[in-house]
Order: structure tokens, then C-alpha cells, then sequence
């Protein structure tokens, strides 16, 4: 079928939407019409450094939708079912899964070769060539064709366009608090960076019972957001805020420091080790460029005062069971979704989306799509 899509073709150029052609399911997999795609940093990251090489890039991965059409052999979905799509797709039988390190799953190591999990082969093309989907996803058009590792069904009662953020955002932010992070009642949480993922740290480390939610971001907006999702202090950088965490914890400093920034560098892990107190971690959930080794740490602290640096992707939870929780909770009233999203944009609007998000417009913008792009 031919469907429109935001493609990348040259590093650090804008997305380019046009019309490509999608393949139909086959053995395990299914096709979904989406209802929203998020606009996460993950995707800016590839479209300055040129889609690690496989181009043209089709982004998107965080997206909700309904399926339309199933391929032989998949089991547990069927035609009509809502589903997220998880941007770690999870087998469930490879050693990680079966250690329950979904996240870790064996296929991971697919994510950015475009190849399709069923059959190495691709689903998507531009003039007869392929094309690689972000994250084996693809969700910059209003149809993806996707393994069914990758697709976890939720209740159809979920708004889809809320649902879409549970497949990235959402699940690595709030998973680096409570899961991997380990936040616990009375702790003090740190985070740093609240965008995206980030503000979903912040809602995490307050659901947990953290006596202390600390965010720390240099813009006032979304300084004021976190707040509003559970921040108990902010400031804008971490050396304005070394001093105020010394008094609030009387010189114990931080359980858990969250790193959420858009963009990792290396002098950042020896500021928040030194917000980090003992035998605490500081999780490191950003991205930054893949061939930069000039991290900077203090060994002495982290022998001494046995201190962690952890690394997390999905926030060290499984997407099969920390999507349904998610939901769980915002049935609850503990989880808040349709606040996150600042604005709403066409697909041919996506990088105005992305201009907004750079200069610290929006906590999260979807895509939203409409009948006129199915």
C-alpha cells in the first residue's frame, strides 16, 4: 500500500515527508493504523548523526494504534485490538527474556538495521529501495507493519493518543525511578533533564514516595512543569543545586540521580556522582554521541563512598509488563498522560515539532493523525 512518511536522506537535514510503499504482514507480523506518534529526542539523535548510517531513515517510535491486518502465526492479537508499539521489541524466548530482561531482548540487536525481525527482509521502500524504520517501527506514518515482538495490546477504553507515549517516554522515564532506579519511600531523587523522559522520572520518583523529588533543568517552563507532576524543588543546573541537596538531606545527598538530559556528555556523570550520596546510583538514561570515551569520575568517590553508575534503556523494565502497569496506574489517578503532550502537529508539521522541542517548547508533542492521512 502506498502511505505518506517523514524520511530522513542526508544527516542533520529535515525529515522529508513523501509517499513510500508498505508491505503487508507477514508470518508474525502485524499492520497497525496509528492514531499518534510521539516526537521523541531519540529520533533527533539519529537525524544529526545520519541514522547510524542506514538511510533513508523512516522515524518514529513511540506511537498507539489499532490493528488492521494480521500475518499467519501471530497469536494473542487480532484484527480491531488496540496496541502501543514498544520501541525494545521482546521475543520472550531469547536468554535475556527468559531471565526477564525484556528489555535486553536479543532482537535489540535489529533495532537500526531495518531489517524485519520475521524475515531480515524489509517492509518499507521509497522508488523500490529500502528503507529503514527507527527503532524496526516506522511510526512517522499513519501505518506501520511491524513484528508482533514489538506490538503489546492494552484495553481499548485507553485514548490511543495518550497510550502512544506509554512506548517510550513514559515507560523509560517512570521505569528509571521505580524500577532500575529503585526509588522507595522517604528517599531523595534527583533528575536531571525534564523533557520527555525525563518529567516521567519526576511522576515516577513521586509515585514511589520519594520525601525529596528534586528536577533540574535551565528552562523556567519546565522547571514550573515539574512541579506540577510531582517536584518537590528545582533548579537550574546541578551546581546550583549541590548546596540546596547538601541542607534538605543534611549532607547524605541523593538515593537515586537520574540523568535525562537531550543530550549526554561526558562532564556531566562527575557533577551527579557528587550529588549522589552513599551507596547510591547515578542511572544514565540519555544519549549522547556513540563514540565519545571521555566520561569524567571521580574514582576515589565511587570506591569509597561505593557508589553506582547504572545504565538503563526502557528504564530496565519489560515492555510486557510495564506498559499494562502503566495503564494501571493511570486508571489510577497516578499517572498522568494527557498533560504531558504541549502540542499536537500534521506529520507534514514534524519539524516544527522538533524546532519547538529544541527550544524548550514542549514537554512532549505528538503527531496526531487525521482521516486525511489514512
Amino acid at each position: 500500500m502506498k502511505v505518506k512518511a517523514a524520511l530522513l536522506h542526508q544527516p542533520g537535514k529535515d525529515w522529508v515527508v513523501e509517499e513510500i510503499d508498505l508491505g503487508d504482514p507477514i508470518a508474525g507480523e502485524v499492520q497497525v493504523r496509528l492514531t499518534a506518534t510521539g516526537l521523541c529526542h531519540s529520533d533527533e539523535h539519529f537525524r544529526t548523526s545520519g541514522g547510524a548510517g542506514q538511510l533513508p531513515l523512516l522515524g518514529g517510535h513511540e506511537g498507539a494504534g489499532v490493528v488492521t491486518k494480521v500475518g499467519p502465526g501471530v497469536f494473542g492479537l487480532a484484527e480491531g485490538d488496540h496496541v502501543v508499539l514498544a520501541f525494545i521489541p521482546a521475543c520472550g524466548v531469547c536468554p535475556p527474556c527468559s531471565r526477564g530482561l525484556q528489555n535486553l531482548c536479543d532482537e535489540g540487536a535489529k533495532l537500526m538495521t531495518g531489517t524485519a525481525i520475521s524475515d531480515g527482509g524489509h517492509r518499507a521502500s521509497l522508488h523500490g529501495q529500502p528503507v529503514t524504520p527507527m527503532c524496526l517501527l516506522g511510526s512517522f506514518a499513519p501505518y506501520v507493519t511491524v513484528h508482533q515482538a514489538s506490538v503489546v495490546k492494552i484495553d481499548d477504553d485507553i485514548p490511543l493518543e495518550l497510550a502512544a507515549l506509554l512506548g517510550c517516554g513514559v515507560s523509560t522515564g517512570w521505569g528509571s525511578a521505580t524500577a532500575i532506579g529503585n526509588v522507595r519511600e522517604g528517599d531523595t531523587a534527583v533528575v536531571v533533564g525534564v523533557g520527555g523522559v525525563g518529567i516521567n522520572a519526576v511522576q515516577g520518583a513521586a509515585a514511589a514516595g520519594a520525601g525529596h523529588v528534586i528536577a533540574i533543568d535551565p528552562v523556567a517552563f519546565k522547571r514550573d512543569t515539574a512541579m506540577e507532576f510531582g517536584a518537590t524543588h528545582v533548579f537550574a543546573s546541578m551546581a546550583d543545586a549541590i548546596a540546596p541537596v547538601t541542607e534538605l538531606t543534611w549532607g547524605r545527598m541523593a538515593t537515586t540521580v537520574i540523568l535525562t538530559v537531550g543530550h549526554l556528555t561526558g562532564d556531566m556523570i562527575a557533577p551527579a556522582l557528587a550529588l549522589t550520596g552513599k551507596g547510591g546510583q547515578t542511572v544514565v538514561v540519555s544519549l549522547g554521541d556513540p563514540a565519545a570515551m571521555d566520561a569524567q569520575v571521580s574514582m576515589v568517590d565511587l570506591t569509597l563512598m561505593q557508589k553506582r553508575i547504572q545504565g538503563a534503556i526502557f528504564g530496565g523494565s519489560s515492555p510486557r509488563t510495564q506498559i499494562p502497569h502503566l495503564v494501571r496506574q493511570y486508571r489510577a489517578g497516578r499517572l498522568k498522560l494527557a498533560e504531558l503532550i504541549t502540542n499536537s502537529y500534521r506529520l507534514e508539521d514534524v519539524n516544527l515539532g522538533y524546532r519547538d522541542m529544541l527550544d524548550g517548547k514542549n514537554i512532549r508533542g505528538i503527531i496526531r493523525f487525521t482521516d486525511e492521512d489514512y
